[in-house]
């Protein structure tokens, strides 16, 4: 850090990435969702309220900017082994990757919330997932560490917002309890 400017913000090292899955084996439906998904939570993650709350965070934590080479949004969902969908993953070659929820996932949210409360769901499983992998950056080994500062980090960003309505907290479970 030079002066207390950092050289590239983490706004300028996402994209959307499509590859490692074909949109061949999707339906049009599928891939209109996952392209909606994934434009909002690249526009989430971008946001300059958010991305100046990463940079403060990235600073406490003493988290350098150089050791993430890319923020990738993908555009489709992995799936582990064992079925479970992932979130997001920090690699060796400093990269970020966040994974959409699967559109059944979402379609049992709209029954139990209205169409709002999902976007909020989406928006801040994107911004909880990207604070996730980043402490992953400074505490590698350290599951346990990582999901307790990011409620505590995800937690600042929410109050500073003042977001909540009648589903947010719910919403916020279901995220954190998953």
């Amino acid at each position: 850090m030079l002066n207390g400017t950092r050289k590239q913000k983490l706004s300028g090292k996402m994209k959307i990435i499509t590859c490692f899955q074909k949109p061949e084996e999707f339906s049009d439906r599928h891939v209109k969702f996952y392209t909606k998904y994934a434009t909002v939570t690249f526009k989430t993650l971008g946001s300059p309220l958010f991305q100046r709350f990463l940079d403060w965070m990235m600073r406490k934590e003493n988290i350098e900017e150089h050791q993430v080479t890319n923020v990738q949004v993908r555009m489709f969902p992995f799936r582990r082994e064992n079925g479970k969908g992932l979130a997001g993953k920090f690699n060796k070659k400093g990269e970020i990757l966040i994974y959409p929820k699967r559109l059944e996932f979402c379609r049992k949210l709209v029954q139990d919330f209205e169409k709002e409360a999902v976007y909020f769901y989406i928006k801040a499983r994107a911004m909880a997932t990207l604070i996730h992998e980043l402490l992953h950056v400074r505490y590698s080994s350290n599951e346990q560490k990582v999901r307790q500062l990011t409620r505590k980090y995800f937690s600042i960003f929410a109050q500073s917002q003042n977001t909540r309505n009648t589903n947010t907290d719910r919403i916020l479970n279901l995220m954190f309890l998953q």
